[in-house]
């Protein structure tokens, strides 16, 4: 990951995302996946620009397919939206920085 975003697997998405005191945005991605590295420069600087307030975890799918079915993630990339434990939004395919900005916002 990066020095902003957070690696979650099956054993750490619940510390990390479920029990989080602030808004996670959860990306579910695939090595092979060609728009999830295309969307990566935008969720890295979401994630600096929220830091402290909320929080960017990505997921990577194929590594981590208890946590991907246990929230019916069928394709990459799949931007999941939780506040204080909870599913607020679901999104699937590309958002851009100003998309991302706005799920956050709706939190915060």
């Amino acid at each position: 990951m990066s020095e902003h975003t957070i690696a979650a697997t099956d054993a750490s998405f619940d510390s990390e995302v479920i029990r989080a005191p602030v808004p996670v945005l959860v990306d579910f991605w695939g090595e092979w996946c060609g728009p999830c590295k295309a969307m990566a420069p935008a969720l890295e600087q979401v994630a600096q620009d929220y830091a402290g307030r909320a929080k960017v975890v990505k997921v990577e799918m194929d590594k981590n397919q208890k946590t991907a079915v246990a929230w019916r993630v069928r394709s990459a990339p799949t931007l999941l939206l939780f506040n204080h434990g909870t599913l607020q939004a679901t999104h699937v395919g590309m958002a851009s920085r100003a998309e991302l900005a706005r799920m956050f916002d709706s939190m915060l």
